[in-house]
């Protein structure tokens, strides 16, 4: 699709097209100070405390005046509300929803680790264990060398099972979420913001022993995380879904399953994910897909254009994919046969989490204006691949960020 630079075109604006400017954001999770990682620490054996909170409501204003100085037209609280374990934690995002559940029972086992064999068959997908994905296999040497990088340093997690009925329980706790990040804005001056919760899903990936059926335990997951959703907007924020289920179950299935299989598969988690979303406004909704965040070789990835209209199904205002990191930034020629619908808008990443090299602001604006030459500038919001925090470190993250603002502001010159 050519790019329509009527004034028309860019006026229109829908509460999530740009008007006069590439818009900037990024995808959730941003580095979290010492001070908030040991505070989270101590929460485990105190409880959360009155300093706690303090610490956490500062944290979070901090955070977001420091988005707004780095060009992030669009921020968020850093998922600060999300605890993460330490400076390295890739599941941050998924972890966060087992205090905000009921229906789990603690376990002791660490997903990331846990080496049990799940096969699938034609017709019959189960996820096996992270351990036994293609991906590692594949390389095993190289993932079970502490000095190649791949998941170093983390701490181990335990993960809990589902032993009865899901319910909502984290209504405090994603009230906090809004509270803090409204303080920030407001304090900033800034209007727009969003807070990333997990997809049904993502959340059905969950140890199940309750559930009789696939089916059964994605709709459970869809009707306890629609209370966080709904609470998010009817805040007057935007809620981002955060569904690596979608892209990154395909590497999760031993042996690699036919597409009609997986589509099938993930199918359900599209209608599932719809449920979840029934009579909430699009425009306070993006989805966010990825291949997952460790720093891997990721050769196993399910291509993005197999994937897109599945994703384009999900009744989201906004959808925020991988376009940066260099097994997938090929994938932008999708967008040249993937229709977009009308009034919604793509939010590539342009900068990556997957690599400690900062990207050139012209590199980035080169990137942002590939996707505005096929889909329209009014309809290109820039982000990340993936959250940054606990990911790379800090200084790497922040001047992401600070390449990622710089580079909007290249493209919108080019494209104004």
């Amino acid at each position: 699709m050519p790019q329509n630079t009527s004034q028309s075109s860019t006026s229109q604006n829908t509460g999530s097209q740009n008007i006069d400017h590439i818009r900037v954001t990024h995808a959730g999770s941003l580095p979290r100070t010492p001070e908030l990682i040991a505070a989270n620490e101590a929460k485990e054996t105190d409880g959360i405390t009155p300093e706690f909170l303090d610490l956490l409501k500062t944290s979070v204003a901090d955070v977001v005046q420091r988005q707004k100085e780095l060009g992030i037209d669009i921020p968020n609280d850093g998922e600060y509300g999300h605890t993460m374990s330490s400076s390295v934690d890739y599941g941050a995002w998924w972890n966060y929803s087992f205090s905000r559940l009921g229906g789990l029972e603690p376990t002791d086992v660490d997903r990331w680790a846990d080496a049990k064999v799940h096969r699938s068959s034609p017709g019959h997908i189960v996820l096996t264990s992270f351990p036994d994905r293609r991906d590692r296999l594949t390389f095993d040497e190289a993932y079970n060398d502490p000095s190649s990088g791949i998941l170093a340093h983390r701490k181990a997690v335990t993960q809990p099972k589902i032993a009865g009925p899901l319910t909502y329980t984290g209504q405090e706790l994603v009230a906090s979420d809004i509270a803090n990040l409204k303080t920030g804005l407001a304090a900033a001056g800034l209007t727009e913001g969003f807070v990333a919760s997990l997809s049904p899903g993502s959340c059905a990936r969950v140890a199940n022993e309750y559930y009789r059926s696939d089916e059964e335990l994605l709709y459970a997951c869809a009707d306890a995380m629609r209370e966080e959703y709904k609470a998010i907007i009817d805040a007057g924020l935007t809620v981002q879904l955060d569904d690596p289920s979608l892209a990154e179950s395909w590497d999760q299935i031993n042996p690699e399953p036919s597409l009609a299989d997986y589509l099938k598969f993930i199918q359900l988690r599209v209608e599932a994910t719809n449920w979840a979303l029934r009579d909430l406004p699009q425009e306070q909704i993006r989805l966010h897909v990825c291949w997952g965040s460790w720093h891997g070789p990721h050769t196993t990835d399910i291509p993005f254009a197999d994937i897109v209209d599945s994703v384009l199904q999900i009744n989201a205002g906004g959808y925020s994919f991988e376009a940066a990191n260099v097994r997938h930034e090929h994938e932008w020629r999708v967008w040249e046969d993937a229709l977009l619908p009308e009034g919604k808008v793509i939010i590539p990443g342009v900068v990556s989490h997957a690599t400690n090299v900062v990207e050139h602001p012209d590199l980035v604006a080169d990137r942002i204006v590939r996707f505005a030459d096929l889909v329209g500038r009014q309809n290109v919001i820039a982000s990340t691949d993936c959250g940054l925090g606990g990911r790379v470190h800090p200084q790497i993250a922040y001047a992401k960020l600070e390449a990622l603002g710089e580079g909007a502001r290249r493209a919108t010159k080019r494209l104004w």
